[in-house]
């Protein structure tokens, strides 16, 4: 199973299920005579990939305090969760301390797969974030609580506006906005969410996200 990108416009790239399985794959397996063999293989590395629920958006930078799930496929002593360390750092059987922070899972996968090249002849590295405590969103404007939140789990446009408590008096309802990491600027009308109108614009939120309450 591989990641899809980040969404940059309403996150149409993004389901609203839970949990959503992410988890990103590096190395390659050799090939064998015996089919029988290469089907052993697939059906234990399905198996694998089926095991790692994570709660992360596709496209996600890992942070501090997360956790993370590292398989090493045939290899149960180096598989284990590990916590990212507040300096952005992990510490992995055999290859020590390496930097997770700022990577993608696929990024650290691919980094584990050739560290691991010169202790295991074909390495094949699983990584999933099992939790993500490192990403946040921001609620401002026009609402009861503003301010920053935990992103845990897939949490949408409600679910990010009731954790804020709601809205104020005055607030438009119908022109908030979300300001994303990238700049864009994704108009959101709560009325029509509401009343079941339009309830595709009610998207997942994705790490670093901004919702806006005029």
């Amino acid at each position: 199973m591989t990641c899809s990108r980040r969404a940059t416009g309403v996150g149409v790239c993004l389901r609203a299920v839970l949990p959503l399985a992410m988890v990103v794959t590096a190395g390659t397996l050799a090939t064998a005579q015996d089919p029988t063999t290469n089907q052993d293989q697939t059906t234990a590395q399905d198996q694998t990939t089926k095991a790692i629920q994570a709660s992360a958006a596709p496209g996600y930078t890992i942070g501090p305090s997360d956790i993370l799930q590292i398989i090493v496929w045939k290899e149960p002593d180096l598989t284990r969760d590990v916590t990212v360390r507040f300096d952005g750092m992990i510490t992995v059987p055999l290859l020590g301390d390496l930097r997770a922070a700022g990577r993608t899972p696929g990024e650290l996968a691919d980094s584990l797969a050739q560290g691991l090249k010169q202790y295991i002849e074909i390495p094949r590295v699983t990584v999933g974030v099992s939790q993500t405590n490192s990403a946040r969103f921001y609620v401002i404007g026009q609402v009861t609580k503003s301010g920053e939140f935990l992103l845990s789990g897939h949490t949408t446009v409600l679910q990010g506006l009731a954790l804020a408590g709601g809205f104020r008096d005055f607030a438009k309802t119908d022109s908030i906005v979300i300001v994303r990491r990238d700049q864009t600027v994704v108009p959101i009308n709560y009325k029509r969410i509401a009343d079941g109108r339009d309830v595709s614009q009610n998207i997942l939120l994705a790490p670093e996200d901004t919702i806006v309450v005029p």
